[in-house]
């Protein structure tokens, strides 16, 4: 698996799906503010994604759920639950969240995917720690995908 960390914009990737870095979906999302990752994509791709996500009920932490992509132009969303019920990521939240969207990248055969830093903001954990785990989790895995880590930077 080819596994490249880019600096840039989740939502500017040349990918086919994008990871989104939720949480495990207990409380409503229309009674949360997203932030970060979630709070752009909201912007950006509207509601139906978000609405989608939530049918699924309470998601088990490290689990993921895709969704259409909204009005973005990807062919789906993957959103994991990074975070657990205290808002903090932990290292088996960020290396399930991984390994549980990688499997929907391997079941639905996309060719390349974009995944934020878990647990990086609304997780209360550093970039590099998250780095360090998902780059660790890639190591272990193997996909005909291509993959970004994308670290956010604005342009």
């Amino acid at each position: 698996m080819k596994v490249e960390i880019v600096y840039g914009d989740l939502l500017d990737q040349d990918v086919e799906v994008i990871v989104n870095s939720w949480n495990r979906n207990i409380i409503p999302w229309w009674l949360l503010l997203p932030q970060g990752v979630s709070g752009v994509i909201k912007k950006r791709a509207g509601l139906s994604p978000f609405k989608e996500v939530a049918k699924y009920g309470s998601i088990p932490l490290g689990e993921a759920r895709v969704t259409s992509a909204g009005k973005l132009n990807y062919e789906y969303i993957i959103h994991v639950a990074g975070i657990n019920m205290f808002w903090v990521a932990t290292d088996f939240s960020v290396s399930q969240s991984v390994i549980n969207a990688m499997r929907i990248v391997n079941e639905k055969g996309f060719k390349s995917v974009a995944f934020p830093l878990i647990g990086s903001g609304s997780g209360n954990r550093g970039k590099e720690w998250s780095l360090e785990i998902m780059k660790r989790t890639f190591k272990t895995m193997e996909s005909e995908a291509t993959v970004k880590i994308v670290r956010y930077k604005q342009n």
